[in-house]
């Protein structure tokens, strides 16, 4: 009997021996918890946000599409920030580089770069053609049905990739990164913030950064662009036009840490004179008469005006002869009949030229 109560009480002592223990690991998990630094919880947080957007994202494949020119010293650190960006949604991607024609060890790293990651592609132009003409032979090559573009510059931050997909899955088939914090030099800056506003009136799309870098399409938009000259500017216009639904978030801008800015102020002036022919290009393109026609009405009815009023005066006995309002008269009708003939002859072309391609189709059954 004695041996039995000895063990019964062995048993309950070791049971609550064990509870004891068990009551201090979890007050020592507790105390580690508590102890955590404050960065543990923010990771946790980025974490499950990350995991919540790899839900959420729907699309098969993303090209990442960057022009680069004389961009050596920002490659590496930019390939490292793509891999780290798209690792925790883990889709499918490729990165195609088009080299513009660069003089340093670009072609070299890429050519490095491209053995080692076959997601990597490249290809170099042997001069420098400019951005638009990397952006159209980017976008014939590109395999993914979300195509994202930025600069190689690391002004762009490839952490924003994951953003522009999600406001791609609401529904809009181009989304333009909007730079609000701008790292510019101040007349890069200032000019930028103009040309921006200038744009915004003259083609009715509110949009605050046309010229971001930073832009995610769906790949039927870039397959309907026509991107040439300096129109990279206006992408975002191109393709509302075509009757694509636009949209811009507020993206993340970080200061150049190599190399120079590509900007000067000639760009400025070109950036202007592209404007102009976007919009004849998007508004009157098929209809030119309805451009070179009003021009041409307004300053033939000036002209008929002065003329008609020298007229009178003519009439009533005063002499024309020291009158220059004469030929601004005669000047304004000839412009408005030279507007006029040259609207005619654009109809002429739009109407032999036609085309049922030019028409974008958005589905069919």
């Amino acid at each position: 009997m004695e041996d039995n109560n000895q063990a019964e009480n062995q048993t309950k002592q070791g049971s609550s021996g064990g509870q004891g223990a068990e009551k201090g690991l979890q007050s020592a998990q507790t105390k580690i918890k508590a102890r955590r630094p404050w960065f543990y919880n923010r990771r946790r947080k980025q974490k499950s946000k990350q995991l919540a957007a790899q839900e959420r994202i729907s699309f098969n494949k993303v090209s990442i599409l960057i022009p680069l020119l004389n961009e050596e010293d920002s490659l590496h650190p930019l390939i490292n920030e793509i891999k780290k960006a798209l690792k925790p949604i883990n889709i499918a991607f490729e990165v195609l580089f088009i080299d513009d024609g660069s003089t340093d060890k670009s072609h070299q790293i890429l050519k490095e770069v491209c053995k080692q990651d076959k997601r990597f592609k490249f290809i170099s132009f042997r001069k420098n053609y400019g951005k638009s003409a990397a952006l159209h032979v980017g976008f014939k090559n590109v395999t993914g049905d979300a195509v994202i573009t930025m600069d190689a510059d690391l002004q762009d931050d490839p952490h924003e990739i994951i953003n522009l997909l999600k406001k791609l899955e609401e529904g809009y088939d181009l989304v333009s990164g909007w730079k609000k914090k701008r790292h510019d030099p101040f007349v890069k800056k200032h000019s930028s913030k103009f040309f921006n506003l200038v744009t915004r009136i003259l083609t009715g799309i509110k949009i605050h950064d046309f010229n971001c870098g930073l832009k995610a399409y769906r790949k039927e938009v870039v397959e309907n662009l026509k991107v040439y000259g300096e129109l990279h500017r206006y992408l975002p216009v191109l393709a509302a036009w075509q009757g694509y639904r636009v949209s811009e978030i507020i993206v993340k801008h970080h200061p150049r840490r190599y190399g120079k800015t590509k900007f000067g102020i000639s760009r400025f002036f070109k950036g202007f004179i592209d404007l102009i022919t976007v919009i004849f290009a998007t508004r009157y393109i098929k209809r030119p008469m309805h451009f070179f026609g009003f021009f041409g009405a307004m300053s033939f009815l000036v002209g008929i005006l002065v003329n008609g009023y020298l007229t009178y005066l003519w009439l009533s006995g005063q002499p024309l002869s020291n009158r220059p309002m004469l030929f601004l008269g005669m000047l304004l009708i000839i412009v408005g009949v030279q507007f006029f003939s040259m609207g005619l002859l654009g109809e002429m072309l739009v109407h032999n030229l036609m085309d049922e391609k030019e028409y974008v189709v958005k589905d069919s059954g």
